[in-house]
């Protein structure tokens, strides 16, 4: 059962590697606003930045072509590029691509690869810390939006979401109520609601 917890709430006796948990005479405890799993012992937060990690997915968009490869605009304050050494066909400014962290140096510059060319579609811009809500457990909520709506969706651990196809217009407002209620209980069901009466209503 997830819980709304708020920084300095007790979590556990044990320990939990995570952001935004931090320990103290044996016992973790939360040190931003979040949900906690006391069963699974797991904390979501529910505030703060992203902060890049290796083997990470990106979403962004092509803003600048150099002779070596291209920079990406994934909404962080730092740089993000991509060698054109990753693959062989050149991209264009204003295209839209998923790419995985390669690295994050010192200064926190980011070096993507494995680039893939995302064609139509819009991208969403959500907070990052409530892409594991957008998720949900293995998967199932982001799922349960795809039959619902026949749309493609792909989530950057960044905070942008590419729509396409089906019923973007559902899909979108779904994902953007998992956003602003993502601290509420029972939120699985209301999304399931919402894309019922969404679909029944032709929006």
């Amino acid at each position: 059962m997830r819980k709304l917890v708020f920084p300095g709430d007790m979590l556990s006796d044990g320990q939990i590697h995570t952001r935004g948990v931090f320990t103290e005479n044996g016992k973790c405890y939360a040190s931003m606003l979040g949900l906690y799993d006391d069963g699974a012992k797991v904390f979501i937060p529910l505030e703060g930045a992203y902060e890049p990690q290796e083997g990470d997915l990106l979403l962004g968009v092509v803003s600048d072509m150099r002779p070596n490869g291209y920079y990406i605009d994934t909404g962080l304050p730092n740089e993000s590029f991509l060698s054109s050494k990753d693959f062989k066909d050149p991209l264009e400014v204003g295209d839209i691509v998923l790419a995985k962290v390669r690295g994050v140096d010192e200064p926190k510059s980011i070096s993507l690869a494995e680039p893939t060319v995302l064609k139509g579609g819009n991208v969403l811009q959500v907070s990052s810390v409530k892409i594991p809500r957008i998720i949900g457990k293995k998967g199932s909520m982001l799922m349960q939006i795809k039959e619902a709506t026949g749309s493609k969706i792909v989530v950057g651990k960044n905070g942008w979401i590419w729509i396409s196809e089906g019923n973007a217009y559902l899909a979108t407002k779904a994902i953007l109520k998992i956003e602003s209620e993502a601290h509420t209980s029972g939120l699985t069901d209301k999304i399931a609601v919402l894309l019922r009466k969404g679909g029944m209503n032709g929006e």
